[in-house]
This record gives C-alpha cells, structure tokens and sequence, in this order.
C-alpha cells in the first residue's frame, strides 16, 4: 500500500481508518474524508494556478470540478488498488460495495487527509499530484473546460453544418451494481463510428463522444 500511494506511514493506524467505511463501524474515515476533500481542492487548485498562468477564475473553477468529482477520483483509487484493501460492513460487502465509485471517492480523499495527518502539506501535495499530472495534461483548452464531450462534438458539427451524431446501445453486462454499457455514436458527415463503455448509458454516450472527437482532430 504504501508504495502505491507514495507515502510511508509513520501512524499506520491513519491509513486504516481512511480505508475503513462507516458500515464497518467506528472509527471510520468520514471525518478525515471531510478534511481530504479540502486538501484535494487545495492541491488541484494550486497545480491548476500552475498550470494555466493566464486562465480566469471561471476555466480553473471548471477544471479544478472536473478534477475531484467522483467519476474522476474513483479511478485513481482503482489505479491504486484501494477497493480491496477497504473495510466495509456486511451489507455493503454484499452489496460490491469495494467498486462504488462513491466508496471509492471518498476513501481517496480519506487517505489524502491520512498523509497530510501523518505527515504536512509538502509532503502530502508530493506523494497526491502524481496521481493528477496526467488528468491535467489532457485538459482541454481552457475554454473548452466544463463542456461535456456531447456537447463539444455537437459543437464541432454544427459549426461545420454537419448532421448530428446517432447514439446507439450496444449492450450492456454486469450485475444491477456494476452495470457496464457499450454505446456507439455514429456521424454521417465525415462518416465514422466510434464506440464508448461506461457505468451508465449516458457515460457510454460520454465516451464514444469523445472517442469521435479524437477521430475527427487526428484527421
């Protein structure tokens, strides 16, 4: 664990609790989930300020969101294997609780608040900005933060006078909890097909958007 996350704990017993939901019991990782949530905006907003020295504050609002909400944090703690390793009650184990996204979410922010109480900021913001570096260097344009991929390909065609793209499901498997869905999104002018998979129909649309915008700009 410690070599994924980056960070050597000195109070081990930190780390357990920002792993431990409150189905387990106390203690649990909800208070250090409030302060981790704090400290993740801090160090996204301040590699943001970074990152776009001539950004207004309404670009990196939008892209210090896109950053740390749920959908974004949760791979990070699957990168880091966190859902294995957490401690949940009976229900929730059940339940696959250890691949919700929420769960998942909040553990992350959980164990950034555990290094930063195990450690200080420097240290904290060293071991956590590794896991963003290559989520902000695929940041659009600043411009473009904030607008979904359906939105910027539905751009991109009506500023061209193109007709607009086609969804379809392709099929969808998995149990209720962890449902995956395959859509495919079609354009007839310039004719492509892209395909996307997600949690739900709507990130499957989400991602063959995207997957058809990197089509049409690799041209």
């Amino acid at each position: 664990m410690t070599d994924l996350i980056g960070h050597r704990f000195a109070r081990p017993e930190l780390l357990q609790q920002a792993l431990t939901h409150r189905s387990a019991g106390a203690p649990h990782n909800e208070r250090l989930e409030f302060l981790g949530d704090a400290l993740v905006n801090l160090i996204v907003a301040e590699a943001l300020y970074t990152y776009w020295p001539k950004a207004d504050e309404g670009a990196l609002t939008r892209a210090r969101a896109e950053l740390v909400r749920e959908s974004a944090l949760a791979p990070i703690a699957r990168t880091l294997d966190l859902g294995p390793r957490l401690t949940l009650g009976p229900g929730e184990m059940k339940s696959g609780g250890h691949r919700r996204d929420s769960i998942l979410a909040d553990a992350l922010e959980a164990v950034i608040a555990a290094i930063y109480l195990d450690s200080d900021f420097p240290t904290c913001r060293a071991a956590v900005m590794p896991w963003f570096e290559s989520a902000i260097a695929a940041l659009p344009p600043p411009n473009k933060v904030g607008k979904d991929a359906k939105t910027r390909l539905q751009e991109w065609l009506q500023a061209r006078q193109k007709p607009l793209p086609i969804y379809a499901l392709l099929g969808e498997t998995g149990e209720d909890h962890a449902k995956s869905f395959q859509v495919s999104c079609t354009l007839n002018q310039p004719p492509l097909v892209a395909e996307g998979v997600g949690s739900s129909r709507r990130a499957a649309e989400q991602a063959a958007a995207e997957a058809a915008l990197n089509q049409l700009l690799e041209r």
